[in-house]
């Protein structure tokens, strides 16, 4: 259920059904050598930088060939559904090389992977056709249609030779590389002769880049829902502010008073009394704020996502987000005892990071031809990677009386506790996730229990 996604994030994509509830809790055991804490990253700062929620209809764990040919035909259907469903299908298939090209370039045994990245490629190939077979007569659909066309083209193409870069190289398999950047050049030339891009834009490659990305947000328009933020605590946290400010204030006055009261004409004492009043008033205003503001949002949501139907403006869902550092005994027992079960050598002093998502659809149904919503959680430990000590250690080795060394980088390791509640269960999971300062070097499934 939790999987990495670029080198230093993972994500979660649980599937949805109108009317259904959902909630995730995860509990992040962050050792305490990792630097990571309410002072180095606060809760806010890794909410706003670090993490995304999005949602998407119908495009839950797809694989090429599972991506249906669904959108309508230039004969049948409004602008609106041509375009909708147009853009549906391109996502899926977006969303299915860019899982399958992952999973392909993992495979270490040359023969395996020349196989699998040939199937690919003929995949790939039969879904542009069915993408081409309904060019639109109608000049108002001719430019959503060569948005999706250019776009898959290049997506898909880039998906290719970045499969043929990182991928085994073998003289055995010199026919099959071949025949991949044969499918890559066709790709090229069919996009050139349809001048879909200027020579200026193929010539730089930051904007042919940045074009892309745009026909991406293009495509996704009607697909992915919109998602409006609210931090939910902002006038309450005004009101504690103010609360405390006020009490503060006159506790301040009535020892100023006092004093003025003992102190009948203004000496040098009475100035310095009343200095040191108001400074001690600064230096414990912003504490005593802090602690009583954390024990009132204890335990409460702190953002709200409402996502709407890009097109008909309809909300379908409402997703509330927590976040925050705790403490072990806080923990629910069915958690500790998870986290219990590590070896010895394991169980370090750590910090305790909670995240929770609690999310209800309010749709009864979806639009036509949608079956259901995938949602993605994306969790980002570049904020954790920057606080990891740089430098390689050095192994060394006594063979034959000769010494030989190699390089070892330095490793840590997140234990993460993953509850995930739905209508019909409950399913816990353990996850140790490896990194160094630069990728997610592995992430381990280590426990699963459902109830």
């Amino acid at each position: 259920m939790l999987k990495q996604d670029e080198n230093l994030s993972f994500i979660i994509e649980p599937e949805l059904s109108p009317r259904s509830e959902q909630r995730i809790d995860m509990y992040f055991s962050i050792p305490n050598e990792m630097g990571i804490n309410p002072q180095t990253l606060t809760e806010e700062s890794y909410f706003n930088n670090h993490f995304k929620s999005y949602l998407a209809y119908n495009a839950n764990n797809i694989h090429l060939p599972l991506v249906r040919s669904r959108f309508v035909s230039k004969n049948k259907g409004e602008q609106q559904d041509y375009r909708q469903n147009l853009n549906l299908y391109c996502y899926q298939v977006r969303l299915a090389i860019d899982t399958d090209i992952k999973d392909t370039i993992k495979i270490e045994e040359v023969d395996e992977f020349y196989q699998r990245a040939i199937e690919l490629c003929e995949q790939s190939q039969s879904l542009l056709k069915k993408l081409r077979r309904y060019t639109p007569d109608d000049e108002k659909l001719i430019s959503f249609y060569t948005n999706a066309d250019n776009y898959l083209s290049w997506h898909i193409e880039q998906s290719f030779l970045k499969l043929l870069d990182e991928g085994p190289r073998s003289s055995d398999y010199a026919k099959e590389r071949n025949d991949l950047m044969n499918f890559c050049k066709a790709e090229q030339d069919y996009r050139h002769e349809l001048q879909y891009n200027s020579e200026s834009t193929l010539q730089d490659a930051n904007r042919i880049t940045n074009k892309m990305r745009l026909l991406q947000r293009l495509i996704e328009h009607g697909v992915v829902l919109n998602r409006n933020t609210r931090y939910l605590n902002s006038y309450l946290k005004r009101l504690v502010k103010g609360t405390v400010t006020a009490i503060i204030m006159a506790l301040v006055m009535v020892v100023v008073l006092n004093a003025r009261i003992s102190f009948t004409e203004v000496t040098a004492t009475l100035v310095i009394i009343l200095g040191a009043i108001y400074g001690m008033r600064e230096i414990f205003k912003e504490d005593i704020t802090r602690v009583i503001w954390r024990a009132i949002v204890k335990g409460r949501p702190k953002w709200r996502f409402q996502f709407r139907n890009s097109v008909t403006k309809d909300k379908i869902a409402t997703q509330y987000i927590w976040l925050e550092y705790t403490r072990f005994k806080h923990i629910p027992e069915d958690v500790r005892k998870i986290f219990s079960k590590r070896r010895q050598q394991n169980k370090q002093a750590a910090q305790w990071l909670h995240f929770a998502s609690e999310i209800r659809v309010n749709a009864k149904e979806f639009l036509p031809g949608y079956d259901s919503l995938q949602q993605t959680l994306q969790f980002s430990l570049a904020a954790f990677a920057r606080n990891l000590k740089k430098g390689e250690g050095k192994l060394y080795h006594l063979d034959n009386n000769k010494i030989s060394k190699q390089s070892v980088e330095r490793r840590y390791q997140l234990n993460v506790v993953l509850s995930y509640q739905n209508d019909e269960e409950i399913k816990y999971q353990r996850y140790k996730i490896t990194l160094n300062r630069s990728k997610i070097v592995s992430i381990e499934l280590i426990y699963s229990e459902m109830e």
